[in-house]
């Protein structure tokens, strides 16, 4: 048994250099990775479940303007670009709802992560097609974060 089987590790950067590095190195300990950066796709690769994404920490923004302390709370923006291109192309101030953000939370007995319903955000019938499909894969990728998880 490796010193890490079974556990997660959520990796930031991880597409070169430190951050795939620290996956690799996460990995061969046995801990089930998922990589985080902006110029990754979004799926599974190598053994790692990878997310295209931007990283907001808000519990480090709170304590380093405001001196506030809370709990890990970590909101990734993962917007696919070609829904994103297409919903703008309908509206160039959907912008303002584009569903891209997931939120990774620890609370008192785990991990939460939560995204919003595109469908809901976005009720527009132009927007139908489009939002049945970010929704498929918004929560295809959280499924397969529980699964990993599980």
């Amino acid at each position: 048994m490796t010193l890490l089987a079974g556990r997660l590790a959520v990796v930031t950067g991880a597409s070169r250099g430190i951050g795939l590095a620290t996956a690799r190195a996460l990995q061969a300990q046995g801990a089930r990775v998922v990589r985080l950066a902006r110029s990754l796709a979004d799926g599974s690769q190598d053994g790692f479940l990878d997310l295209g994404c931007d990283l907001a920490d808000v519990a480090a923004t709170l304590r380093a303007r405001l001196g506030v302390e809370r709990p890990p709370l970590k909101i990734l923006g993962a917007c696919n670009p070609t829904l994103a291109h297409r919903a703008l192309e309908f509206d160039p101030s959907v912008s303002l709802l584009l569903p891209c953000n997931v939120v990774v939370e620890a609370v008192p007995d785990g991990t939460r992560v939560a995204a919003a319903d595109p469908r809901e955000l976005m009720a527009d019938p132009r927007f139908a097609e489009l939002t049945d499909e970010a929704a498929r894969r918004l929560q295809a990728a959280v499924d397969e974060v529980a699964r990993r998880l599980g």
